[in-house]
């Protein structure tokens, strides 16, 4: 025992002589370690589309390093889209003094002019910033506003003419135009505009609520009734539509859409966010509804729109909290809860989505949507039973079912075909197809079904075959084809035709095993061993691989 102790602490000894004596840390060094974190916080938080975050950590990075224009931009930039526009306007005030014509900061300091109803700064901000084919837009209609704002109609005539000029801006010129007369007073040109606005296409839900609004406080109450009503089985303008009518049965006023000039130009950048739809301008999107949302709070198509912006970022957390601020008084209400409920879905909380789903049926039983929400979050839980239940309650509420009725239909087979009930799930789909003939998921469902059960098989080849045409690179229809050609003994078609189905959707087991057997009586067996060996590969369920390793082992029979 002594001679081991000796060895280790020999050891430990020659241990502390090969350790370099201890050197303090430089205090910039540490400054330097830290300043490079939080820059790489802050990347990452963009990158996650986490708003808040990214601003909080891009302006701890600029503290860092204060004469960075780029950390200045990006800080200005996040604080904006995530609604600090305390901060958004002392950075704004920063990058005009590096780039006085930035055209982002001079917007957000022409929107803090119209929140505190400076109109000369608004006009002032607006004309020192860079001019370009998409800024004209908005710096035309936050102009005309301000115009309007100190009445000068002059000025706001030219920025109009200047909107007009811009290709394919013949609505909003339209609409704007009709909203700033109808502001001024001017009720003939207001009105004329409006028809404009509206057009000979399915009005916007802006520009509907704006004209009917007009009509009622002009004492035109059953002109608007009328206009209404035209558009009543408009699914989208439901939230225009009857809030418009109950009012008016009511005996009720509404305000003016447009109740200063700061609503004005919150329209406007509302109008500019909706316009952008794709995936890439997402962000650019948010920055102007936030912009619009700070001038005007109780916009509540904006919010709707914000939080659409969100599930296109992949951001459910967030939409959700959006949805779940709307007032109940809203007419996005309904709406914005059974969104909310999808989004839940969307992360996994099934049993959230029901609670809240349940609460909207509660309070309002003969809502269809709300039941075929709830039927829906049901069936994505595996509930079949439950969900057959809520699409039995939507069936009630619709009572009578049109064509924009059939997904429900086809959700309830779907439902029923998982619970066994594969005569009534027919029987829907069957509904389904009186109601929409022409929908290739239907055709393909039932002639599919047919398939699989050995039954009408010549009829529901011809139904495949009209989905494929309907739908010809949907590679699910075409497996389901070539699948009612095997059925029928046309091996070499079948093999054809689901050759074409795997190169469509590669990588899925049934497929690959279907043009196994195809092509195995087609006689081509070292093919369809190794398309065996794929959907063997590629299948997740045992009792799947069970049967495809014993057609490895003997063929088919």
């Amino acid at each position: 025992m002594r001679r081991i102790l000796t060895i280790a602490a020999f050891t430990a000894l020659l241990a502390g002589c090969a350790v370099a004596p201890e050197v303090p840390a430089h205090p910039d060094d540490d400054k330097q370690a830290e300043a490079f974190s939080t820059y790489l916080s802050a990347r990452f938080a963009a990158n996650e589309h986490d708003l808040p975050q990214a601003a909080r950590y891009y302006g701890s990075a600029l503290t860092n390093d204060p004469a960075n224009p780029s950390l200045l931009a990006l800080s200005f930039f996040y604080s904006t889209t995530s609604g600090d526009f305390e901060s958004a306007g002392k950075y704004a005030l920063a990058v005009v003094t590096a780039t006085p014509d930035d055209r982002a900061a001079r917007l957000a300091l022409a929107v803090i002019g119209f929140k505190h109803k400076d109109y000369g700064d608004v006009r002032r901000q607006l004309s020192q910033s860079a001019k370009g084919p998409f800024t004209v837009l908005t710096l035309s209609l936050f102009d005309a506003w301000a115009a309007a704002a100190q009445h000068d109609i002059s000025g706001m005539d030219k920025d109009l003419i200047a909107l007009a000029d811009q290709k394919g801006t013949e609505s909003m010129t339209a609409f704007h135009t009709a909203l700033l007369q109808d502001y001024l007073g001017n009720a003939d040109a207001a009105e004329a505009a409006y028809k404009k606005a509206l057009g000979s296409s399915s009005p916007t839900p802006r520009v509907l609520e704006a004209y009917g609004r007009f009509l009622e406080l002009h004492g035109r109450s059953g002109d608007a009734a009328a206009l209404y009503r035209s558009h009543a089985g408009e699914g989208g303008l439901a939230t225009v539509t009857r809030p418009g009518l109950a009012r008016i049965l009511a005996g009720a006023k509404p305000e003016p859409m447009i109740r200063n000039p700061s609503d004005g130009a919150a329209e406007a950048l509302f109008g500019i966010a909706a316009s952008l739809t794709d995936a890439q301008s997402a962000d650019v999107s948010i920055l102007y509804l936030r912009m619009a949302l700070y001038l005007r709070p109780d916009l509540g198509l904006a919010h709707v729109l914000l939080a659409d912006r969100f599930e296109t970022l992949r951001k459910f957390d967030a939409a959700i909290a959006i949805y779940h601020g709307i007032e109940p008084g809203s007419p996005y209400f309904r709406m914005a809860q059974i969104q909310a409920a999808l989004d839940e879905q969307r992360l996994g909380r099934n049993d959230d989505a029901i609670a809240d789903l349940k609460k909207l049926v509660a309070a309002e039983p003969n809502d269809s949507e709300s039941w075929i929400a709830l039927g829906d979050t049901y069936r994505t839980g595996d509930r079949y039973a439950e969900a057959v239940e809520a699409y039995d309650h939507a069936e009630k509420a619709i009572a009578n079912p049109g064509k924009r009725d059939w997904p429900m239909f086809y959700a309830r087979a779907m439902a029923k075909e998982r619970l066994h009930k594969l005569d009534d799930s027919e029987a829907d789909i069957q509904t389904a197809l009186k109601l929409s003939p022409e929908q290739p998921e239907l055709l393909n469902y039932l002639g599919y079904s047919w398939v699989d059960r050995g039954r009408k098989i010549p009829e529901a080849l011809a139904m495949l075959e009209k989905a494929r045409a309907l739908r010809p690179y949907d590679g699910y229809i075409v497996d389901s084809v070539g699948w009612a050609y095997y059925q029928l003994g046309r091996y070499d078609d079948a093999a054809k035709t689901l050759e074409a189905a795997v190169l469509l959707v590669p990588g899925d087991p049934t497929i690959n095993d279907h043009l196994g057997d195809a092509l195995w009586r087609a006689g081509r067996k070292i093919e369809a061993r190794f398309q065996w060996n794929h959907a063997i590969t590629f299948s997740e369920k045992d009792d799947d691989k069970t049967a495809i390793t014993a057609k490895l082992k003997n063929g088919l029979s």
